[in-house]
């Protein structure tokens, strides 16, 4: 029989004070697995917004070509197509606990380390490992919340994983701009990702192994005693049946025709969302120089930054309401507009300041999604490791898009390089349009499942 929360289906022998401490429990850790995932969803926009302020002063400083200020730009992005992959078999396969603390260490050594460098290269390294490390939280940091989340505002709760990145992007950029003007200010602000480490780290010490991954692994005992201790609501006969399918498959079960259909939606819709984001938000102060927007740069990348938060709380707040495929298909087709139209009249401010308002709202909304959807596609057994997988994939893209972009600019102008992403939010809108499930108030298992039939 399945097993649920306490709190749900409450035992008439059960003493009221122990309904009362579970709840406490349940509280407990519910909020302070809360706060370590989204204050590392937090970092990771803080480290990948903070290079767009701190971008011009240091190529100044350690006397960049254009090709080494790309790699500096898209390092972290590089290091996500290592992270996400090797993080997420080792959650698959070792348990979630050990690596959602790692992989927080690894961020507060790196941001130290970013303080001292004297060269390009020795920053690509640096970032290079903070990318890894940055596509390990994504492949265990949303999958965890997700296996202790009940099942009704799951997607809200996940999706407002996204608003902590996008936080963490803003701030980023204001610490940024606040040191604009200091000497040596762009060290102090990418070192500055180490006050948040610090506080995350201290938080996931105490945080216990998934339930759902105890099961995965045939430790039902385990996974039930703390199902009993926290009250979470998990279906414990829908997670054996899939141990029972799943407990052989490995990393090539990802491109197996079971779960082909997951692995390519999953990819194709991330990286199509954050492609654009990442080229221009990386090199926006090139882009509206380009348009010829004035010499208010640091002023616009502000607005770009808040207006991406508004977005994704928006998002975050209808995910649950209006459903998976309606928050990700029309925006796909509406952003892909936006960019275009700015292409076509790239000297009329309204349509410039139009079109990249509506693309950064909605681009930022759809993205709320990128902390629900791939992890609900994907069994317990595989969950992290496809999660990491399509991290990786997703980051190739933002990799290779903020890596040309300053070269794209230069050979072919704002023109070419804006209608290429639009072109490419197209392509996310109709791989989603065919392959996007509705898994909006499942179970884990039951969305799994649903997204595994839709391919048969």
């Amino acid at each position: 029989m399945a097993t649920t929360p306490a709190t749900e289906n409450p035992r008439s022998d059960t003493p009221p004070t122990a309904d009362v401490a579970c709840a406490r429990e349940r509280r407990r850790l519910h909020t302070k697995l809360k706060l370590a995932t989204q204050i590392g969803e937090g970092i990771d926009g803080y480290i990948i917004g903070g290079i767009g302020m701190a971008m011009t002063a240091l190529t100044a400083d350690l006397h960049l070509s254009t090709l080494m200020e790309g790699l500096v730009g898209a390092s972290p992005l590089i290091g996500i197509f290592v992270g996400g992959p090797l993080f997420g078999r080792f959650a698959d396969r070792f348990g979630r606990r050990p690596v959602f603390l790692a992989d927080m260490v690894i961020f507060l050594v790196g941001s130290v380390l970013q303080f001292f460098v004297t060269d390009g290269l020795q920053l690509f390294l640096i970032r290079l490992l903070m990318g890894i490390a940055i596509g390990g939280e994504y492949a265990i940091g949303a999958p965890l919340l997700s296996e202790y989340a009940p099942r009704e505002g799951r997607g809200r709760l996940l999706a407002s994983l996204e608003i902590s990145w996008y936080l963490g992007y803003a701030a980023a950029t204001v610490v940024g701009a606040l040191l604009a003007d200091v000497d040596g200010g762009w060290r102090w602000s990418l070192a500055s990702s180490a006050v948040l480490a610090v506080v995350c780290v201290s938080l996931r010490g105490g945080i216990p192994e998934s339930a759902r991954w105890l099961l995965s692994r045939g430790r039902r005992e385990e996974a039930e005693a703390l199902i009993a201790k926290y009250g979470i609501e998990v279906d414990v006969d829908a997670e054996l049946e899939e141990r029972a399918e799943t407990q052989r498959e490995g990393f090539r079960a990802l491109f197996s025709r079971r779960h082909l259909r997951s692995t390519v939606f999953a990819s194709v819709f991330w990286a199509a969302l954050v492609l654009p984001y990442f080229a221009i938000g990386t090199f926006w102060t090139q882009v509206f120089e380009a348009l010829h927007m004035g010499d208010n740069a640091v002023a616009a990348l502000l607005v770009y930054s808040f207006t991406a938060v508004a977005g994704v709380t928006v998002g975050c707040l209808v995910v649950d309401r209006i459903g998976r495929r309606k928050l990700l298909i029309p925006p796909f087709w509406i952003t892909a507009g936006c960019l275009a139209l700015v292409a076509v009249f790239p000297t009329s401010t309204p349509v410039i300041v139009g079109g990249f308002l509506f693309f950064i709202f909605l681009n930022a909304a759809s993205s709320a999604l990128t902390a629900v959807y791939p992890l609900e596609v994907f069994p317990t057994s595989l969950r992290t490791t496809g999660v990491g997988f399509a991290t990786a994939m997703s980051r190739v893209g933002a990799a290779i898009g903020t890596f040309l972009l300053p070269m794209g600019l230069d050979r072919f102008g704002v023109e070419f390089v804006l209608l290429v992403g639009a072109g490419v939010l197209a392509v996310g809108g109709l791989v989603s349009q065919f392959l996007a499930p509705e898994t909006t108030d499942m179970d884990l298992a039951t969305a799994a499942r649903t997204a595994r039939e839709k391919a048969a």
